[in-house]
């Protein structure tokens, strides 16, 4: 519940902040703060997800797409995500918080975030996201139209990625996914 300060705080900053493109990147400075961090005194791997988030919302804000998401009714939604991690980010330390589209395939808008210390990464996320609205997933081309872009042709997601994501997809909310710990 804590983020939702932070986004709020983000939504406002943004009204005066420089607008972008949601094709550009985007860096959020941060500091970690008590709220980030785990008993070993740094930002909580868990955590890295929802600054991530924050750097999604700060590309929406700034670009003008979180008025085209509200507008249509639609709204953003993770499928799926990896992390990276290479050092720790402890507690009082300032850090930006990079984002980028990656690309897209037929299903989902993927990202790209670091988490950037003094000019050196510290982690990588990736993330793969939908849009819904009332009546389910959004078309990606139907987006595109809507926030009046045209996704570079050098924008394309890795195999690897794509992979990633089929590789790891749970059956669709319709189908069912009975659970059982027996293997």
């Amino acid at each position: 519940m804590h983020m939702i300060f932070r986004i709020l705080m983000m939504l406002v900053r943004s009204k005066k902040a420089s607008k972008i493109s949601m094709l550009d990147s985007g860096s959020v400075p941060m500091r970690a703060t008590l709220t980030d961090i785990d008993f070993a005194g740094h930002i909580n791997n868990g955590m890295y997800f929802s600054i991530f988030d924050l750097g999604r919302f700060d590309l929406m804000f700034r670009s003008g797409a979180w008025d085209v998401l509200r507008k249509n009714k639609w709204t953003p939604v993770v499928q799926a995500e990896t992390m990276t991690f290479r050092k720790s980010v402890k507690l009082g330390v300032k850090f930006t918080q990079e984002t980028r589209v990656l690309g897209m395939d037929e299903r989902c808008i993927y990202f790209e975030q670091h988490i950037v210390v003094n000019g050196e990464i510290y982690a990588r996320g990736y993330i793969a996201t939908r849009m819904t609205g009332k009546k389910g997933p959004v078309p990606n081309e139907e987006i595109l139209a809507a926030m009046g872009i045209t996704l570079p042709e050098d924008r394309v997601v890795p195999e690897w990625i794509t992979a990633w994501r089929e590789a790891s997809a749970l059956p669709g909310s319709r189908k069912p996914a009975p659970f059982s710990l027996i293997r």
